[in-house]
């Protein structure tokens, strides 16, 4: 990849600057200029540039349905993998540019996107406990455990967060509730081992 537009990506990524607009724009970048025109509030150009390749690239598909979300208005359907794929780095995205009203949107959906990738719970989660909302994200996690127990990971995403938060007695609970789901699961192994010092 050219220096360039590791730059531009860089820049859309963390500042939002014109420059990097201009060379997506320049450059034929259609994704990462659709990208841009979101983050800007600029919805319908943000539609129309995903709209221009989303039958070739997935992520364009599921920017598309991003805004159907943002907007209200769902149309088609996520597959299993751009939600996998997408939905928590997007939404760490929009986090770090204040767009809460757009989270709060796309997570309205979450019971919806549920029946597709059963893991979105705790995708959305995650997200939003790493960004400092860690109600929000306790809430959601608790809903990924009553929705799709047998999930290693989110039993060690527990432990980690009750970890350190100092509930030990929590946290050896849900690290032994993944090892049940799965023995082998080794950062769950290294917490007990831990949690006995």
């Amino acid at each position: 990849m050219n220096l360039d537009y590791l730059k531009a990506k860089e820049m859309l990524l963390t500042d939002l600057d014109k420059t990097c607009r201009q060379f997506f724009a320049q450059n034929g970048y259609v994704l990462e200029n659709a990208y841009y025109e979101l983050l800007s509030d600029n919805i319908q150009k943000a539609r129309n540039l995903f709209n221009i390749v989303k039958n070739n690239d997935i992520r364009a598909h599921w920017g598309d349905f991003m805004i159907s979300l943002i907007e209200g208005d769902l149309k088609e359907y996520p597959s299993y993998f751009e939600l996998r794929n997408f939905l928590e780095i997007d939404l760490n995205i929009l986090l770090h540019y204040f767009k809460g009203e757009y989270v709060e949107q796309i997570i309205r959906y979450a019971d919806f996107m549920f029946t597709i990738n059963p893991e979105v719970h705790k995708f959305i989660g995650r997200v939003l406990y790493n960004n400092g909302y860690k109600e929000q994200g306790m809430f959601f996690l608790d809903r990924a455990k009553s929705y799709f127990y047998h999930d290693p990971e989110l039993h060690y995403l527990l432990a980690y967060i009750y970890f350190n938060d100092n509930d030990l007695t929590r946290a050896e609970k849900a690290a032994r509730d993944c090892l049940y789901i799965l023995p082998d699961y080794f950062p769950a192994k290294k917490m007990l081992e831990n949690l006995k010092i």
